[in-house]
């Protein structure tokens, strides 16, 4: 990484100016690779089939350890910055407060975490680790449900949100602490310094884009499957290719519409209406289903996936052969590698959402909150669906441990009260979620298009809204849901790069913060001191060498009692470019953040 350190000698950078204009060496490139895919997926979709399944078996049987290892580590890294010294920085300056109340953030952390995945695997993915469990796993059928919905909860969990949480985490210190646009490549600015906003930048930002593009077009071809199964359903269309691409061409014409016209009060409110039906449809279940058994089976869950989650989250199937490599990539691997293309998107709405947070807050917010009610939704819906195959009628396994798994929501559905009512709600929720990942990923992909532009042009928008049609469409063609399952682990393997030198730069971001305010304090301690007993202190030199313990001493001389104490100076940090506001009322605080003269220490400031 020696070459991708910024250098001494580079003059400091002028402030940051966002723009509406397209940054060529970030949307060309991410266009063409995108449209070239789609092109060749287009005409010729078996070659494309066939791509894919090999490119799967390939990533899998050689990297699925890496994608598990690194999951992990996020999980560790999370905590470990949650826990340490680090924790009461400040997502803002020092004077700013929560945009948001507490109750309000945890909703819209929610309303992040909830999507087109949580409905179409709500119900299938805890009933097929129950009637196909991993590889490896036997036991009795009330431990076989117990460890599905375990399973289900480690790849619903915390490694997800600890994805987020690196991402997000970096990007909300770089955009409400030191100033900078809404854009990728700036969450690794400590890292890379000034090579941020050349090359290595547009790098980032191009792999970003790409991830993110291929994350939403995954969870797009997720939804219309399942919307096409819903229909089937109930009785109004067969599910077939060109239904899901019908389907794709409305929802999408009606993105694009909202994105021409400007209905974005319009879509706001759409969104809030859908993550109340969302709760209506959670609480209806919990009441007219096995209500208690549901609670309990809840509660246990939650002890066995803390029980558990070491072992869980390094297994790799390592003992089970090709049938291990091939459950690893239909679940595990699939989910790190579609957590991590996504995690541009999700990271640049919480770090938004999350100004005048600390650090400590920002991480067991983001780790707890959705997971919590995540854990609900499938302790629900898949509680519910096992409990029908333990204890019930049955039915939603085939007589060969198969799961349906687009239709197995609306057969557990359409056994309820009211089930044509539900049916028909779920194929809503699932066709809003679908316009709103649409114009909220829209958004997201031309807000790094454009350099952090948090108001992109509209056409860029509609751009990436029929992009992210036209790749889900490709997909589908190519393979359906494997099709899907490949894109994302594919585009998350070099995203998952920028992630790990994300943890780095966030650790020298925030050492640098901790630095500069540890010096601080202890000059305006040294300066009352100096004060009470007459002494004149002398601050340390500018980058003074450190003495073998790691600290630089303060050198304190004797002088004439009551004259007045020398005002300690702040040094510059090598290699922090200037932001483009300041963070902190106290000057030598500020400046000990950037590549700038020293100023003279006002008093200590607000604990940040």
């Amino acid at each position: 990484m020696e070459g991708m350190a910024s250098t001494t000698s580079a003059p400091p950078p002028g402030p940051v100016e966002t723009t509406s204009k397209v940054r060529r060496w970030v949307f060309w490139p991410a266009a063409v690779l995108v449209l070239g895919f789609v092109a060749f997926t287009l005409i010729s979709p078996s070659s494309a089939e066939a791509m894919f399944v090999g490119l799967q078996d390939g990533i899998v049987k050689n990297f699925s350890w890496y994608y598990v290892l690194v999951a992990a580590f996020f999980v560790g890294f999370s905590l470990f910055v949650g826990f340490s010294k680090f924790g009461d920085i400040k997502l803002g300056k020092d004077q700013d407060e929560p945009e948001f109340s507490t109750g309000s953030w945890f909703a819209l952390l929610f309303a992040a975490g909830m999507g087109i995945g949580l409905v179409f695997y709500g119900v299938s993915e805890p009933l097929s680790h129950f009637a196909s469990p991993r590889p490896g796993v036997t036991g009795t059928e009330n431990e076989l449900a117990q460890q599905a919905l375990t399973q289900t909860f480690l790849h619903w969990g915390l490694h997800a949100w600890a994805i987020y949480v690196v991402l997000g985490l970096a990007l909300a210190y770089a955009i409400h602490r030191r100033g900078r646009p809404v854009s990728i490549r700036w969450a690794l600015e400590p890292l890379l310094g000034n090579r941020v906003r050349g090359g290595w930048g547009n790098l980032i930002d191009v792999i970003a884009l790409v991830g993110t593009l291929f994350g939403v077009a995954t969870s797009l071809g997720l939804g219309v499957i399942q919307i096409g199964a819903g229909l089937e359903s109930a009785g109004i269309a067969d599910s077939s290719i060109v239904s899901q691409i019908a389907i794709i061409a409305v929802i999408t014409a009606v993105t694009i519409v909202s994105l021409v016209t400007g209905v974005t009060k319009g879509m706001k409110i759409l969104s809030n209406f859908n993550l109340l039906l969302a709760a209506a449809l959670l609480l209806f279940v919990l009441i007219v289903g096995p209500t208690q058994f549901l609670l309990r089976d809840f509660v246990q869950s939650i002890g066995a996936y803390l029980q558990n989650i070491v072992g869980l989250s390094f297994n790799v199937t390592a003992q089970q052969g090709a049938e291990g490599v091939a459950w690893q990539g239909a679940w595990t691997t699939f989910y790190w590698g579609w957590w991590m293309s996504w995690a541009p998107f999700v990271g640049v709405f919480i770090a938004r959402i999350s100004k005048g947070r600390t650090v400590r807050q920002f991480v067991f917010g983001v780790l707890l909150v959705p997971t919590a009610l995540t854990f609900l939704w499938f302790a629900v819906l898949g509680g519910a669906a096992i409990h029908r195959e333990t204890d019930g009628s049955g039915g939603l396994v085939g007589s060969d441990g198969s799961v349906d798994l687009e239709g197995s929501l609306f057969a557990l559905l359409g056994d309820l009260p009211a089930g044509a009512v539900l049916t028909f709600g779920a194929i809503l929720l699932i066709g809003v979620f679908f316009v709103t990942s649409s114009d909220s990923g829209s958004l997201v992909m031309a807000m790094i298009a454009s350099g952090g532009d948090i108001e992109p042009k509209n056409w860029l928008r509609v751009f990436f809204a029929t992009v992210s049609a036209l790749l889900a469409v490709a997909l589908l063609l190519s393979g359906g849901l494997n099709a899907l399952k490949t894109a994302a682990i594919t585009t998350a393997l070099p995203f998952s790069v920028v992630l790990l030198l994300t943890c780095w730069s966030t650790i020298i971001a925030f050492t640098r913060e901790r630095r500069a305010y540890d010096k601080a304090e202890r000059e305006v301690l040294l300066e009352h001191v100096g004060a009470y007993y007459g002494l004149e202190v002398e601050g340390p030199s500018e980058r003074a060498p450190r003495s073998a313990f790691g600290r630089p001493w303060a050198a304190v001389k004797k002088r004439v009692r009551g004259g007045s104490a020398a005002h300690p100076t702040a040094t510059a940090l090598d290699d922090f470019p200037i932001r483009t506001q300041t963070v902190s009322p106290d000057p030598a605080v500020d400046a000990s953040l950037d590549d700038g003269p020293a100023v003279e220490s006002a008093p200590r400031p607000t604990d940040g």
